[in-house]
């Protein structure tokens, strides 16, 4: 789900970017915000940070004394993606084992679907193997598949999400198939 954020962030502008008329000042301050927001990927309480949309408030600068560099407390708003338990996420397979298969939702690189959570569906071996159950529906590397998390955790030293998903429930599977 995309939550829309409000958050205080500082700043810190080397001196040899400030300027007197504010304009290019303003652009620093938005091209540091971009790269900081950029790096941080993620917090357990608000998700993937996804996107700055506006910059809402410039606090005053305050000069730090062995840098010269300047701290601005800014206030933006933007967009973060997190997912809940019980929430239908559609994923694409990414790696099919004969114990289930690792899926990306977005910025989320590892929702695992246990073979024990697809009802009716069983592994195929092979060169390129698959899941597949009694009405030829399959599951195979590419494929999307609309399920339900179950479970998600947060991974401290990663800063990534992990979750847990089924197929158990009315309208969940495979939606494209090749």
């Amino acid at each position: 789900m995309f939550l829309k954020v409000q958050l205080p962030w500082n700043v810190m502008i080397p001196a040899e970017n400030m300027d007197a008329k504010g304009l290019i000042l303003k652009r620093a301050i938005l091209v540091e915000l971009l790269d900081a927001f950029a790096s941080k990927k993620a917090t357990k309480e608000l998700g993937y940070y996804v996107a700055v949309t506006t910059l809402d408030k410039i606090g005053e600068g305050k000069i730090r004394e062995h840098t010269g560099e300047v701290l601005f407390p800014v206030m933006f708003s933007g967009m973060t993606f997190k997912i809940f338990k019980g929430e239908i996420i559609h994923g694409v397979v990414h790696k099919l084992l004969k114990h289930g298969v690792f899926m990306r939702c977005g910025p989320i690189e590892n929702v695992y679907l246990s073979y024990t959570k697809m009802p009716d569906y069983k592994y195929v071996p092979g060169e390129n193997p698959i899941f597949m159950n009694e009405k030829t529906s399959r599951i195979q590397v590419e494929t999307t598949v609309r399920v339900v998390v179950i479970g998600i955790k947060w991974m401290e030293a990663e800063r990534e999400f992990q979750a847990l998903a089924s197929l158990e429930g009315d309208y969940l599977g495979p939606i494209s198939e090749e």
